[in-house]
């Protein structure tokens, strides 16, 4: 982050007494920075997701789309453990 900014914000006296009771006058500013953080993450990814909406397309991907996501991925993991034991033999 770079440096620090002051600002002015407005919000319900309850809601503030409540942070205060939880985490204290002076760490304030840390709450509502981590809080912010934390919503700014949560849309970006929504904002990522909206985006990509749409991207995928099933007949681009018939071996997991006859499938189905479930058994795709049983069936790469049955792989691995095969390829596992085999390679535990080996050694």
């Amino acid at each position: 982050m770079k440096g620090k900014t002051k600002v002015h914000i407005v919000i319900p006296e309850d809601l503030l007494e409540e942070i205060d009771r939880l985490v204290g006058k002076r760490k304030r500013s840390l709450f509502f920075v981590r809080a912010a953080s934390e919503e700014l993450r949560k849309l970006k990814l929504k904002t990522a997701l909206e985006k990509a909406a749409g991207a995928w397309k099933d007949e681009e991907h018939p071996d997991i789309a006859e499938r189905g996501t479930h058994g795709w991925v049983r069936e790469l993991r049955e792989e691995a453990e095969r390829r596992a034991e085999r390679m535990g033999q080996d050694g």
